[in-house]
Parts: C-alpha cells; sequence; structure tokens
C-alpha cells in the first residue's frame, strides 16, 4: 500500500518527465529563442505581453519548469518531515533538489548564451550533452526517492567488484547513448534531410559538419548498447536468485530496451518528426530509470534469503 508521500513522490517524478518531453518539443520546434537573450523574464517582462507562438511556447516551458521546481522543493521538506534522521528517502530527496537547482540553471546558460533555436555555436553540443547529463541524474535520484518511500527498502553496496564493473560499463553505455541522441537531434535540426539517403550522404561526406559526421555514432552505440543491457538485465535477475522486485524491473528494461530499438529505427526512416522524437525521449527515460530501479532492487536483495518452494507432505499410507 502505497503511503500519501510515495504517491507524490511518483506524481513528482512523472511531472519532470512531461516538463522534459515539453523541452524537446520546444527545441525541435525551434522555440527557444522565443523570450529572447533573457531570463528570468521574458523579453524584459515578466509575462510577455502579445506574445508570438514561439513565445507561448518558450513561456509555457518556463512555467511548468517552475511547477516542476517548486513540487521537488515540496517533496524534500516533506521527506524531512515524515522520515527520521539517516534516512536514504531524506538523502535522495536532497540530491533530487539540488539538481532541480542545477536543471534550472544550465536551462538559463542555454537561452542566456544563446544556444537556442537555430543558433550553433562551438559550445553549444556541450551544454546540451550536460543538460542530458544533469536531467538523467535528477530524473534517478526522483525515482529512487519513490522507490525507497515505496516499500521501507535499503541499499547493501556490499557489491561485488564484477557487479560494479558491470553495472558501470552500462552506465557509462546509456551516458553515450544519450549524448550522442542529443546530437544527432541537434544535428538533424540545423541540417534537415528531404530524404533517409540525402541523410546518408550527408553522414559520410567530408565537407559536412562534424555534427553530421558524428551523427552516424548515436545508431551504433545504442544498439550495442542495448544488446548488452538485455544481457545483463538477465544477469542481475539470475543473480538475485528470481527476486520478483529484481525479475519486475530486469523483465520492464529488456521490453523498453527492445521497444526502443524498434522505435528508433522508425524515427530514423521516418527522418525524425517532432512526435516521433517525443516518444523516442520518452522511451530512453523509461529506460534510464527502469535501469536505475533495476540496480537499485539488486542491491537491495544482497543478503535476503532466497525463498525456495515448499517441499510437499509426504502422502501417508504409500
Amino acid at each position: 500500500m502505497l503511503t500519501r508521500f510515495a504517491k507524490f513522490a511518483w506524481l513528482v517524478l512523472a511531472w519532470n518527465i512531461v516538463v522534459i518531453l515539453w523541452g524537446v518539443f520546444l527545441r525541435a520546434s525551434k522555440s527557444g529563442d522565443g523570450c529572447g537573450q533573457h531570463w528570468l523574464t521574458c523579453h524584459g517582462e515578466v509575462v510577455p505581453s502579445a506574445p508570438e507562438l514561439k513565445t507561448v511556447i518558450e513561456f509555457s516551458h518556463r512555467i511548468t519548469s517552475a511547477i516542476a521546481f517548486f513540487t521537488v522543493a515540496a517533496l524534500l521538506i516533506w521527506a524531512f518531515r515524515a522520515f527520521p534522521k539517516g534516512s536514504s528517502v531524506r538523502k535522495t530527496a536532497v540530491v533530487s533538489f539540488i539538481f532541480i537547482i542545477t536543471e534550472a540553471l544550465v536551462g538559463a546558460g542555454l537561452v542566456l548564451t544563446g544556444n537556442t533555436a537555430e543558433t550553433l555555436t562551438a559550445s553549444r553540443p556541450f551544454w546540451m550533452a550536460g543538460h542530458l547529463i544533469n536531467t538523467f541524474i535528477l530524473l534517478g535520484f526522483l525515482s529512487l526517492t519513490a522507490w525507497l518511500a515505496s516499500g521501507g527498502r535499503q541499499f547493501n553496496f556490499r557489491i561485488e567488484g564484477k557487479v560494479v564493473a558491470a553495472l558501470l560499463i552500462a552506465l557509462t553505455g546509456i551516458l553515450f547513448v544519450g549524448m550522442s541522441g542529443s546530437v544527432a537531434a541537434l544535428s538533424s535540426m540545423l541540417f534537415p534531410s528531404a530524404t533517409l539517403a540525402e541523410g546518408i550522404a550527408k553522414d559520410f561526406s567530408t565537407t559536412s559538419n562534424i555534427l553530421l559526421r558524428l551523427r552516424i555514432s548515436h545508431p551504433i552505440v545504442s544498439v550495442a548498447t542495448s544488446v548488452y543491457l538485455i544481457f545483463l538485465a538477465g544477469w542481475l535477475r539470475a543473480r538475485s536468485g528470481n527476486d520478483s522486485d529484481v525479475s519486475w524491473w530486469s523483465n520492464t528494461l529488456s521490453v523498453l530496451v527492445l521497444t526502443q530499438i524498434a522505435f528508433g529505427a522508425a524515427t530514423l526512416l521516418t527522418l525524425a518528426p517532432i512526435i516521433m522524437q517525443l516518444g523516442h525521449l520518452l522511451l530512453a527515460d523509461a529506460i534510464w530509470i527502469s535501469f536505475v530501479l533495476t540496480t537499485a532492487s539488486y542491491m537491495n536483495s544482497i543478503d535476503r534469503p532466497v525463498q525456495q518452494p515448499a517441499l510437499a507432505e509426504p502422502v501417508s499410507g504409500v
């Protein structure tokens, strides 16, 4: 039975995913400069007067982001009121609040430096990579806060070295997939192609922008990481003795990865319309959350007695 705090924590996580998806729509619709190079104001006004469409899109993203900030702040306050000193829920809520602050600062940095809409600077890919990593960390700790509050769980950090190494490889792969995806999305927006053949030709042309030539790395890294994640999920499930939590999250991770492979191929073949980009990122966020909670469930299962099936009672008279 979920407590009110746990329900609120899952709701905060869901809202932040909505905000992230709206941010993708903001970028893909080239509306990132809707408020000019102004932050917190919009074109120097608290509420923009006579706004054009891209201003409405940018301003609404700021409103939804502000709501996300205050919900995470409320989560932090509630965690300190509802859980005792030293509680893991308190700790993950604190980290979540720290990264909602840095999320806002990175967004502000993009606006103030003019790295929005169709502007391409040497620093923009790095801004986007940093934004993605910050977003993943935020979602990860919001997920852990909700997960911990949902069942009185705890972590066991006494993990074998080979498991730690396997998890670090997966973490690195996921982050590289995300960063290469950011580069691919940016290059596709700035240098659109009319056909798939034209896009592939640009990827291999020596005269193309470096972002276009890096774009090919995304599907390669994605497929390699996907295969690894599926095997890792099965391995962790087996090592946990088919623990129910580990099995559920590892199975979810495997299904999401397979779905993402198919969806990614469809996104490529359709030249990445905005609706496909939204679905692609939603699946990426879901995979990341599933990986985090598969890992957390495994850490929670260590040293827990493995339930053995009950032995049948001997039949008398035989």
